[in-house]
């Protein structure tokens, strides 16, 4: 296979997973959370990952704030280490992991539960700690990675980004 034939296997895969997103009401709850407590009550939104979906989760701080609302990312790890304090009263917190169980954000939910702030999980595996743990899920499956051994994380943070896009947009 030439590396054209490649690339358009990749687009279309990358493709289809964008083309099957679900949007379900978990969708629409989190858009009003969001609205509710950025624009009602003045709080921010507070995105957080790790690994691919820490990158995906600092893309959709910046492109929520170039749209106008307040957005940062905290890293799952530095939390634990004195940076939950960016988190406020009236912060929304949107966990973003393809698995929704590793390590760090198993140690973050807990801590951001006691706090009292929302959470949106945006997850491919809603049977995962981070969906159970959320007040509200964003279904982020995909069938498979564009990678040739489905290992990669491609389709899933093309998915998460696009989702991104969607709900700042």
């Amino acid at each position: 296979m030439n590396v054209q034939e490649t690339m358009k296997q990749i687009l279309e895969a990358e493709s289809k997973a964008v083309m099957n997103i679900p949007v379900t009401d978990g969708y629409e709850k989190a858009v009003n959370l969001i609205v509710e407590q950025v624009h009602v009550k003045g709080g921010k939104l507070v995105t957080s990952g790790m690994g691919k979906a820490g990158q995906i989760a600092m893309n959709i701080a910046t492109t929520f704030a170039s749209t106008g609302i307040p957005a940062v990312c905290l890293h799952p790890s530095e939390a634990q280490h004195g940076d939950l304090g960016i988190v406020q009263q009236d912060d929304v917190v949107l966990c973003i992991s393809k698995s929704g169980n590793t390590p760090e954000i198993k140690v973050l939910v807990p801590l951001i539960r006691r706090m009292g702030n929302k959470l949106v999980a945006m997850v491919s595996n809603v049977d995962s700690y981070l969906a159970q743990h959320s007040d509200y899920v964003i279904k982020a499956t995909v069938d498979a990675e564009a990678c040739p051994n489905n290992l990669a994380p491609t389709s899933s943070t093309t998915t998460q980004l696009v989702m991104g896009d969607a709900l700042a947009v």
